[in-house]
């Protein structure tokens, strides 16, 4: 009590240095209040479609769709809230991936026509509605609609954190250079079995636990191979301190 009420007081002083609360606020059971849970975020997938994927070659495409998957089902497992956007989907871009949209079947995509989906009201009413500051995001093309609403939701205040291997950009130098520029105003790159593994900290995690285990295997590629290797030839499991 003493000690909330001691940043309350001193809170205002801090933000003039750039501390948040987040920052200021004790640790809960030794993990930083800056870590991403899957009770503190949301997940945003932005613009993934065929059109916008057809120029992608930052990275290869094939990956990049794995990669998308396996974020989509990380947010699944952890129950995180999720919001699905798309430009101009019958008119031009298509329908978001197939095995994005599996994971989330039934769930409303918001279509929009703004580049910058932080202009579309809609898009911005769901982020609102999810409660979460926040925002783990990612999107096609990385140095456009990507980049904007980043730019945008950090300005309103949000923590954004940037998925670089769910994005892709025209060439490897516009991801890097839109990568570079949203972490020089603030966003937090971060890769997407990162946010996996963020979420879960725990193997003794019982309830997540054979979920992530099976997105590894799935989508981790080499690490998923291990994970799979590990389980079939001496039955590991990673919920057990050593010794028991």
């Amino acid at each position: 009590m003493k000690m909330n009420r001691f940043l309350r007081i001193l809170m205002p002083s801090l933000m003039t240095l750039g501390v948040t609360a987040a920052d200021a606020a004790p640790s809960v059971d030794g993990a930083s209040a800056k870590l991403l849970t899957p009770q503190n975020s949301a997940v945003i997938f932005i613009d993934h479609q065929p059109q916008m994927a057809f120029a992608v070659d930052s990275i290869d495409r094939k990956v990049l769709i794995n990669n998308v998957t396996g974020l989509a089902k990380t947010a699944k497992a952890f129950n995180v809230p999720t919001v699905l956007t798309s430009i101009s989907a019958k008119s031009f871009a298509g329908p978001l991936f197939p095995s994005l949209t599996n994971v989330f079947p039934g769930q409303h995509v918001i279509d929009r026509t703004n580049m910058n989906a932080w202009e579309d009201k809609n898009f911005v009413a769901a982020v609102k509605k999810t409660g979460r500051k926040k925002l783990v995001m990612s999107g096609l093309w990385t140095e456009v609609c990507l980049t904007l609403p980043v730019l945008s939701a950090l300005d309103d205040g949000y923590e954004v954190y940037i998925v670089v291997d769910t994005s892709g950009g025209a060439s490897k130098e516009a991801h890097d250079a839109a990568i570079q520029r949203m972490v020089q105003a603030g966003a937090i790159p971060v890769s997407w079995m990162q946010v996996m593994y963020e979420y879960q900290r725990d193997w003794a995690r019982e309830s997540t636990y054979q979920s992530v285990i099976d997105i590894a295997q799935e989508h981790g590629g080499a690490h998923g191979l291990g994970v799979f290797y590990a389980k079939s030839m001496f039955n590991a499991s990673e919920g057990k301190p050593a010794g028991k």
